[in-house]
């Protein structure tokens, strides 16, 4: 955490999000290839007769494909771009209130942003017993700051103060902007990957395949590696926009309020309450997401554990046992399912 400076953290967000932007249209395009090249092996399009024919056939509909592909991207980001808020407050419960609804909420943002000369994002609040808080927003007009009654009623001041520290420093750092843009692609990836692996095996096993398509058998297994590759990736793109966000956001927050002792507190606090139902793009944007199992391999946020250990050593904060308050005890959510 020492080693990461917030300049150089935020040049590599920006970074990152260009990169995002710049590589996708390619990536897409080589699923699309993928996808043609095992619908023509499976007999969904038809075959030249030879291999090399097919992969350039492939490759003329993948050209001729291309402009519709890359509208329907545009159009998607476009609407996630305008309504990422609306769908993230849908899909979380999550409601906008004022500073009559919650001056005290309001009053600690608004002076951890003047201390840093920034305009406040606005604040939305999810009545869940959970801990949880995240940011949202790709400019200065969206930001928007969530957390839950449950953090507000298990934390105290100092501790609340530290957690909108945390996530304000998201947004200076542009973390939110990135989640949002890998999020949108992420779930672009997924639905592309699902398409062709169902396109394709329902073509393989509905017997369309040609014989005189002597690479029928390969271009089916390409097309069903394609798609395990875009599932990895889409997983991969969550996780790997850099975990280190979580211990630069920590350090950010005790920064701002000079307070190593109450983030630190507040972690040991939502730390195994912080289960919130939602969609896995908008679980990345959390302050805490503890994944098990399989789902640990491609986990978005590093133990609460090691964010503790690392506060303790590079900003000098005392790890002491936490009490908790409020009504914690609620069992943990089942599968996410819309809000409606």
């Amino acid at each position: 955490m020492g080693a990461v400076g917030l300049f150089s953290h935020i040049q590599s967000n920006n970074l990152r999000s260009a990169l995002l932007l710049a590589g996708f249209p390619v990536l897409l395009l080589g699923i699309v290839y993928a996808l043609t090249l095992g619908m023509i092996g499976s007999g969904m399009l038809p075959s030249t007769g030879s291999v090399g024919g097919d992969l350039g056939q492939a490759g003329m509909f993948m050209l001729a494909g291309a402009p519709l592909a890359l509208i329907v991207t545009a159009v998607w980001f476009a609407v996630a771009y305008f309504g990422n808020q609306v769908i993230i407050d849908l899909a979380t419960g999550a409601r906008p209130v004022t500073r009559t609804d919650e001056p005290e909420l309001y009053n600690l943002l608004e002076n951890l942003c003047i201390s840093r000369g920034l305009t406040a994002p606005s604040l939305r609040i999810i009545e869940t017993d959970a801990l949880n808080a995240f940011a949202t927003g790709l400019n200065e007009k969206q930001y928007s700051i969530t957390v839950t009654r449950g953090l507000m009623t298990a934390l105290d001041t100092a501790e609340l103060e530290a957690v909108l520290g945390h996530e304000l420093t998201h947004v200076i750092n542009r973390d939110v902007r990135t989640m949002i843009i890998a999020s949108v692609f992420a779930g672009i990836i997924t639905l592309i990957a699902e398409m062709l692996f169902r396109s394709v095996r329902f073509g393989a096993l509905g017997g369309r395949r040609s014989g005189n398509n002597k690479g029928a058998g390969v271009f089916i297994l390409i097309a069903f590696v394609a798609a395990a590759i875009g599932w990895l990736l889409a997983a991969v793109i969550r996780m790997a926009l850099s975990r280190s966000r979580e211990f630069v956001a920590d350090a950010g927050a005790v920064e701002l309020t000079k307070n190593p002792d109450a983030m630190i507190s507040a972690l040991r606090k939502i730390e195994g309450h912080s289960a919130l139902p939602a969609p896995e793009s908008v679980q990345g944007m959390f302050i805490e997401n503890h994944e098990k199992g399989f789902a640990s391999l491609f986990a978005t946020h590093p133990p609460i554990s090691k964010r503790v250990e690392a506060l303790v050593r590079f900003a000098g904060g005392r790890d002491a046992p936490v009490v908790l308050t409020g009504p914690l005890d609620s069992p943990p959510p089942g599968p996410w399912e819309p809000t409606t």
